[in-house]
């Protein structure tokens, strides 16, 4: 079997090639892709060759963990039938390349158990649902609380700003630089860093990944407030300590979503309470691949790039 996918060779090289795929067994499930999306965290990190040291991690590799597609082939034990419209978060069913994420290609093999049933008529918004699911990991579950405060308002900062009105907990305030980004908020407010006065915020989240402005945020936070980095950080993360002292801060790390997470999420998304679809930016066919990662990763007015690998 071989399948087209796109393969990162080394740090800013990039193209669309065909690639030898592993035959499905018994649990498997055969999937075309009809859309992927381009992560501008991780991702972004191995395109420009500042991912640190990484377990599954190499050259060349097949980039993407956000895709929908329809199963073509399903194995006996699968569960699965040819026809159903699936979440995927990624595979790792390619010869001769990495798989740590491997969700950019036409058609990819993989565990049953991995992908999540969607509705069809999510279309490229059904690859979304990765992102989403994250948020939502960053702000439920014992002992956490839902932000009063992000910093950016990528779209990150969007589904965590959208999931913390959606659960009914008061409106927060969102920070953002970028005039660009500044738009498209719906039931809470986006300002600049500058033009806040406030220093007693219950819970910052960071959406940004920018680490070098630690102190700000302790600088903000209320006596025992929390810090959540949500981001992916490159480098040592470090803070003055009398500040921090001072507020008695927390730190919290928030990783992946978990399978609850992605149920949360998707019931959340099917009834209408979370929109996806006008976080999409930009889309371009898969045979401009490099075009498109280019465009992801250099144009902040892109949100969300999907690559759109053939008809709905």
């Amino acid at each position: 079997m071989k399948t087209n996918a796109v393969i990162l060779s080394a740090p800013g090289k990039l193209s669309l090639e065909e690639i030898g795929i592993v035959p499905p067994e018994a649990d498997d499930i055969v999937v075309e892709i009809r859309h992927s999306g381009i992560s501008t965290g991780t991702e972004k990190l191995f395109w420009t060759g500042e991912m640190p040291p990484f377990p599954g991690m190499g050259y060349p590799l097949i980039p993407g963990y956000e895709a929908a597609g329809e199963v073509v082939e399903a194995g006996s034990d699968s569960g699965f039938r040819v026809g159903e419209h699936v979440f995927v978060p990624g595979a790792n069913c390619y010869e001769g390349a990495h798989g740590l994420f491997g969700a950019a290609a036409r058609t990819i093999v993989t565990k049953a158990h991995r992908v999540t049933r969607i509705d069809r008529a999510l279309g490229a918004a059904g690859a979304l649902l990765a992102l989403a699911a994250t948020a939502r990991h960053a702000m439920a579950g014992p002992n956490k609380a839902v932000p009063d405060l992000i910093v950016g308002h990528g779209v990150l900062g969007r589904l965590l700003a959208r999931l913390t009105i959606a659960s009914g907990a008061p409106a927060p305030t969102v920070w953002e630089v970028d005039p660009a980004r500044m738009t498209g908020a719906d039931g809470y407010s986006v300002i600049t860093p500058e033009s806040d006065q406030r220093r007693d915020y219950t819970s910052v989240y960071d959406a940004s990944g920018r680490g070098d402005l630690l102190n700000d945020w302790i600088g903000r936070i209320a006596k025992g407030g929390e810090i959540v980095l949500a981001g992916f950080y490159t480098a040592p993360l470090q803070f003055a300590f009398p500040p921090a002292f001072m507020k008695e801060a927390r730190f919290r790390i928030s990783s992946e979503w978990a399978a609850d997470d992605m149920s949360a999420t998707k019931a959340l998304v099917e009834s209408g309470a979370l929109e996806l679809a006008d976080l999409i930016t930009h889309q371009q066919s898969a045979e401009a691949a490099d075009k498109a990662y280019q465009t992801a990763f250099t144009d902040p007015a892109c949100l969300k790039m999907i690559l759109n690998w053939g008809t709905a």
